[in-house]
């Protein structure tokens, strides 16, 4: 590990004003720390957002739920509320890495970071979450831009997540073992909107699928969605498994997630 200065702010003032002159946010260090310690990554200042109570936490607002950034996968998925009124999302967080992740990864450094095989993009993207930022709102279909990219600017922070609560929903991943990410998972919400179907693993980023929003917002059935045919073309292909493979896991777990969802 390449040596550096740690910041440690204690409102989101001051980590704001750390990370747009230059230096690199630490949220729950799950990807930074691990390229650091490989000597992959050399941020020489690293700004540790942990002191940063304001950060953290979730409440409810109407009809969303606003987590904070800084708020841990285990809180995520040990709320009572949101186990009651958005079990697809605390079911989701509830099952990212092991033990050892959901203590100390972060929704803000999950969503930041747009890992193509993430979990916490596709319940953004698929429930049409809101990104609250230092600087702006950002909608969940403006957020993501391609693989680890999204629309945030140089030193923009992402401060909050405002979830709208679904008429209902379910995530269903395929778990590559090793690393735990998804091989294929795929978040269904039926809203007041419509059907939107994200998915996650299988492209260079989270992506929504319009035929299987289309079939499913005329019928919200497995069978419809194991209807729609879906192209392997654009998708990923490694050691783990094929093209062809990830576009008959989407469909398998679109089919899952609709059944759960249908309670």
């Amino acid at each position: 590990m390449y040596a550096f200065t740690l910041e440690r702010p204690s409102t989101t003032a001051d980590a704001a004003k750390l990370a747009a002159a230059g230096a690199k946010v630490l949220a729950g260090g799950q990807t930074l720390l691990a390229s650091m310690k490989l000597r992959l990554s050399d941020p020489g200042r690293l700004v540790d957002l942990s002191n940063v109570k304001e950060l953290a936490g979730i409440r409810r607002e109407g009809n969303a739920f606003v987590i904070g950034a800084m708020t841990r996968h285990a809180d995520v998925a040990a709320s009572a509320e949101l186990k009651s009124a958005l079990p697809a999302l605390a079911g989701l967080a509830a099952h990212i890495g092991d033990r050892q992740v959901r203590a100390m990864g972060t929704l803000g450094g999950s969503v930041a970071n747009n890992d193509p095989a993430a979990d916490y993009p596709a319940a953004v993207l698929g429930l049409g979450a809101t990104v609250v930022t230092t600087q702006r709102k950002i909608s969940a279909d403006d957020f993501f831009t391609g693989m680890f990219s999204t629309a945030l600017n140089d030193g923009e922070l992402i401060t909050a997540i405002s979830f709208p609560i679904p008429k209902r929903a379910a995530y269903k991943k395929f778990v590559q073992p090793a690393s735990r990410f998804a091989l294929v998972g795929v978040f269904v919400a039926q809203t007041d909107s419509g059907v939107r179907v994200a998915v996650t693993g299988a492209g260079s980023g989270v992506f929504r699928h319009k035929g299987l929003e289309d079939a499913l917002g005329k019928s919200f059935t497995a069978q419809a969605a194991a209807a729609v045919k879906i192209d392997a073309a654009d998708l990923n292909a490694d050691i783990h498994a094929s093209a062809a493979y990830r576009a008959n896991l989407i469909s398998v777990q679109t089919q899952r997630a609709v059944t759960q969802a249908l309670g």
